[in-house]
């Protein structure tokens, strides 16, 4: 019986971060996970919202945990075709213009088509704006330059482009030799990789579950709904697997299992919480206890919807979160120690 092994899971993280899936258009992305469990012998379900559920079944079937992380990113869509053929975006998830200014991003038709551009501010030429710098970052002032010969709003829509498409961001993922990992979209796809890579661990290591564990692969999560539903009654504990925020006041760090206490939702559960400290302590697992005043995750959005469940959040910790964002690798091997010892664990009574 062996813990997955952190290289293996960057390389899933890496393959997830480049796949493009911003909230409401995350097929392609979803399908990744399903072939990537169908692979292991593991049966999936689909649900109505188009997240993935995979079962585990564990020795006591009348007590169920789920864990969730999810695969939709943040994003944007076309929100109008400029008259200088360049697009407005409306954005999808809870971020500022600031930091996707100058990214590169593709437009996806609703044929399928892809198109490239990058993301600018209107006042862009110091040599032609003296606002250049003051003006503010918003929707007014930002644009996508396509990457074809295009000038006016007729000629971008006899591309096939249209008001509704989707926009992603490019997410420049780079592993470097000293175990940093910077991307965009590490929330969630870090998380993702390290709940595919534990699944794969217990099936091959043909670990018996103390109680039968549902894997939920959420997919509408940056917009609020993702895991709040499709929560079988014999759940009891519910642990949403998302990222770990930092910052001034934080005490998360890039090398540690995040635990959180409570965020914008409220507290998470007090004895749920307890129970993962004492297996992180018992277990040399390194992890930190955090705050996040400006966040929600699955498990509160399940906890929302009316969800009689116990609800904990624990994650890997990522800088720059909603933006470049970046971990170690450490961060993400302590946080699948916790997982691994956490779904073995018998439950909070």
């Amino acid at each position: 019986m062996t813990l997955p092994h952190v290289d293996e899971t960057v390389d899933v993280i890496k393959e997830l971060v480049e796949i493009p899936s911003p909230s409401g258009n995350t097929g392609e992305v979803i399908r990744f996970t399903e072939e990537f469990l169908a692979d292991l012998g593991v049966e999936t379900k689909s649900n109505r919202k188009g997240g993935l559920i995979a079962v585990l079944p564990g020795k006591n079937q009348t007590k169920h945990r789920m864990l969730t992380a999810h695969v939709d990113t943040l994003g944007a869509m076309v929100k109008e075709i400029k008259p200088s053929g360049r697009l407005k975006l409306d954005l999808i998830g809870g971020f500022k213009y600031n930091a996707i200014e100058g990214e590169y991003c593709t437009i996806e038709t609703a044929s399928g088509k892809n198109f490239y551009g990058t993301i600018l501010m209107h006042q862009t030429s110091v040599h032609v704006y003296k606002d250049a710098g003051k003006a503010e970052r918003n929707q007014a002032n930002m644009e996508v330059r396509i990457d074809e010969k295009v000038s006016s709003a007729e000629e971008v829509r006899a591309l096939g482009i249209e008001v509704g498409d989707f926009v992603s961001f490019d997410p420049r993922a780079q592993v470097l030799d000293n175990g940093f990992i910077k991307s965009r979209h590490l929330d969630d796809k870090a998380s993702v990789g390290i709940l595919l890579q534990l699944i794969k661990g217990v099936v091959e290591g043909k670990v018996e579950l103390p109680y039968t564990t549902n894997f939920l692969i959420s997919n509408n999560e940056e917009i609020g709904y993702g895991g709040n539903s499709n929560i079988t009654p014999e759940t009891v504990e519910y642990l949403a697997v998302d990222m770990g925020a930092m910052g001034d006041g934080q005490s998360t760090d890039e090398y540690t299992a995040s635990i959180c206490v409570k965020d914008a939702s409220g507290p998470y559960h007090y004895e749920l919480r307890k129970n993962l400290v004492k297996i992180a302590e018992e277990n040399g697992i390194k992890y930190k206890l955090d705050i996040y005043p400006y966040y929600g995750s699955d498990a509160s959005a399940a906890i929302r919807a009316g969800n009689d469940i116990v609800h904990g959040l624990v994650g890997p910790g990522i800088d720059s979160s909603h933006a470049y964002e970046r971990t170690h690798k450490e961060s993400i091997d302590e946080t699948t120690k916790l997982l691994w010892h956490y779904v073995q664990s018998e439950m909070v009574e």
